[in-house]
């Protein structure tokens, strides 16, 4: 699935630069476009031995991963980004000209009260070319280094796993705050698990208790699901050049969100000149007779949206035109709606150095007349998580010494009611695993990183020829504008972060190389923070959902003892009643399962902690499976239903009333909740659609 995190890779990696120099005027054809490569990344099957990710090394190239809690997260790869790490060259805050800002060795982060914004396109333009610059050297650097048989690693980053992976759940019930919930609240039926709890988020599939809309290729397609009968009622579609990634409904209303490519000739020959992030609005008040109210455009690629309090947020990366000439604006600044972003609305990075936007647009759901408003962080795009009022743009970057030091810088974007401010900036050490990784809590921004010297770079294990980077992981506490009030730093060293969860005023996360550490974090002082607990066990968490009061969901891979070879899918419920003393209760290994959609897709989750229910995808030697479990504290898990998936597409676990439906690609098929029972199926895509304007 496109995720929405999609997939940033991570900081500056000279190889890919190179590359990409020498590529620069070469047209990529649409089946290796960045939607597609995530796509077949996404359904690729994982080797049972294990690779150490590196969520920064990964090889995917495309935009921003939003956390609000929810992207989509999105896949959206980006140049030497991963995938929940989000990054790129071009966020090199550290550049050679230096920052105003810049602290002495030791300190951690550099902010400003507010963003500046851009004085006019030249201050933009001067920017873009200080990037390319700052590229060509690196470029040279690098030619020189393998020229002289001095580049070692090569190997580890290209078989590092892609970061294809925005892992994480959304909380239970209310008791979490923070978390966003896998179920609508005293409603019967269930919602997309969410990254933050009253901050709606787009997904493959939808329901309002009575239908079903489903995206399949190009179409969406409505289901009546009043009865045990199913029955397709209506499709939209969109134009042939545009690529549907998710849709969102809300009482009368349904978006569509998609990537529109735009062509131009060239000596005779169509080629891709722009893409453009759309929203088709249709009122839904007959499923069976959608109209279409407006449509929104904003450049770049789609990445992903989130909805508070009425208000759609629709979140693009756009890469500009960097051998346009000055004169040439529309093809180095972003555009909303056919008109240029005017410069004030662009919120410029600390350095004097960019490559990326991240297009930020808002407008009402009920009045879908107009923008309401539109921002661009400008910089290089990378992980988005958003909060109840505020969405952070997170950007990957190394200094420019030759420790090759990983930083992240975070830039605020305050919204609210459709408007949107540029509100502080900083930079701390170390990349974020995904958006589970940073979390906003009562006014106080927390986040945990790994930090490496090596650009990343970490051995497969039992790898002795390869160097071994000096790898630590910090936890900070931000306060408002963005100021480091606490941190705790040196944790787990030689080790990297595979998932966490904020919980209120308590945190986990859980590192691995060889066994899997979940540490529990005291936050209840911002100031000073404190390691609680530290529980050891073989294998590791990827995945980590709240399942009631005082206990903790993980779901990954169990692995040998010498952390080598995987065997199986685990899921581990790790009792947190005592958070200084966190055990495991229970353990259920799926033998021969080599991975899960939960590892990299949060929304593919099916989660209802009040009907102990929870749901995933995971692929087999001998196929793949979509299991339902159920969790009881004297007997443990129990499989309640599986299903072999033997064709393709987004699956997707969610229910209605009393049925339960299971949507894989363009096939639904029912069953009956409470002992999953068989009801009906059916194929979509036998109705003519609402044609594309």
């Amino acid at each position: 699935m496109e995720d929405n995190k999609r997939t940033n890779t991570g900081g500056n990696d000279p190889m890919e630069d190179k590359l990409r120099e020498l590529t620069e005027d070469t047209q990529v054809p649409a089946s290796l476009e960045p939607e597609q490569i995530e796509k077949m990344l996404l359904k690729k099957k994982k080797e049972k031995t294990v690779k150490y990710r590196r969520k920064y090394a990964g090889i995917a190239a495309a935009a921003c991963l939003c956390l609000a809690v929810g992207v989509t997260a999105a896949i959206t790869g980006q140049r030497g980004d991963d995938s929940s790490s989000g990054a790129g060259a071009g966020a090199e805050i550290a550049s050679e000209a230096g920052n105003a800002g810049e602290t002495a060795e030791g300190e951690t982060t550099e902010s400003e009260t507010k963003i500046a914004s851009a004085a006019d396109y030249d201050q933009i333009y001067d920017y873009i070319q200080a990037e390319l610059k700052y590229q060509e050297k690196q470029a040279k650097k690098q030619a020189r280094m393998y020229s002289d048989g001095t580049a070692s690693g090569v190997e580890e980053i290209a078989s590092a796993d892609s970061a294809v992976m925005d892992s994480g759940a959304a909380q239970n019930a209310a008791a979490y705050s923070g978390a966003g919930g896998g179920s609508t609240p005293g409603g019967g039926y269930s919602d997309t698990n969410v990254r933050e709890e009253s901050v709606g988020e787009a997904d493959v599939v939808k329901t309002d208790g009575s239908c079903l809309y489903v995206m399949s290729g190009n179409r969406v397609e409505i289901v009546d699901i009043a009865s045990e009968e199913m029955e397709e009622i209506a499709a939209v579609t969109v134009d042939p050049d545009s690529y549907i990634r998710e849709l969102y409904v809300e009482g009368s209303r349904m978006a569509v969100f998609y990537t529109q490519s735009k062509y131009t000739q060239e000596d005779g020959i169509e080629v891709r000149s722009r893409e453009f992030a759309c929203t088709d609005v249709y009122d839904i008040s007959d499923p069976s007779a959608p109209v279409k109210l407006n449509t929104f455009s904003q450049s770049g690629a789609y990445n992903t949206m989130r909805v508070k309090d009425g208000y759609a947020y629709v979140i693009s990366s756009f890469y500009p035109d960097t051998a346009s000439p000055r004169s040439d604006v529309g093809a180095y600044v972003p555009s909303v709606q056919s008109g240029t972003l005017e410069a004030d609305r662009i919120l410029m990075p600390e350095q004097e150095m960019g490559s990326e936007y991240t297009v930020i647009t808002a407008f009402s759901l009920a009045d879908p007349q107009e923008q309401t408003d539109s921002k661009a962080v400008f910089g290089s795009a990378g992980l988005c998580y958003v909060s109840g009022e505020n969405i952070y743009v997170t950007e990957t970057c190394y200094d420019t010494d030759d420790t090759g030091m990983s930083r992240t810088a975070v830039r605020k974007v305050a919204y609210h009611d459709g408007q949107l401010e540029g509100a502080a900036q900083a930079k701390v050490d170390g990349m974020l695993n995904d958006s589970f990784s940073i979390d906003e809590y009562n006014g106080y921004l927390r986040l945990v990183t790994t930090i490496t010297s090596d650009n990343g770079v970490m051995p497969i294990s039992g790898d002795s020829s390869a160097a071994e980077p000096d790898s630590s992981n910090a936890l900070y506490v931000l306060d408002g504008e963005l100021q480091i009030t606490g941190e705790i730093r040196d944790l787990a060293p030689g080790e990297t972060v595979y998932s966490a969860r904020f919980m209120g005023d308590t945190g986990y996360f859980v590192t691995f190389r060889q066994v899997d550490p979940l540490f529990s974090v005291d936050l209840s002082d911002p100031a000073s923070p404190q390691i609680i607990g530290e529980l050891k066990i073989p294998g590791f968490s990827e995945y980590l959902h709240p399942y009631g009061e005082g206990l903790l969901l993980g779901i990954g891979m169990a692995v040998d003892e010498e952390g080598v070879t995987t065997e199986g899918v685990k899921l581990s419920m790790f009792d947190i009643s005592d958070p200084g003393n966190v055990t495991e209760a229970s353990v259920y290994v799926m033998e021969d399962m080599y991975g899960t959609d939960a590892a990299y897709d949060y929304k593919a989750v099916f989660a209802d902690v009040e009907k102990n229910l929870f749901g995933f995808r995971a692929y087999g030697g001998n196929g793949d499976v979509y299991a339902v479990f159920s969790y009881d504290a004297s007997e443990g898990f129990r499989e309640v239903f599986s299903r072999e998936l033997t064709y393709g597409g987004d699956a997707r676990g969610l229910y209605a009333g009393e049925r339960f439906y299971l949507v894989v690609g363009n096939t639904v098929e029912s069953y009956t909740l409470s002992g999953f029972e068989k009801i009906d199926d059916i194929v979509l895509g036998s109705i003519e659609p609402l044609a594309a304007d």
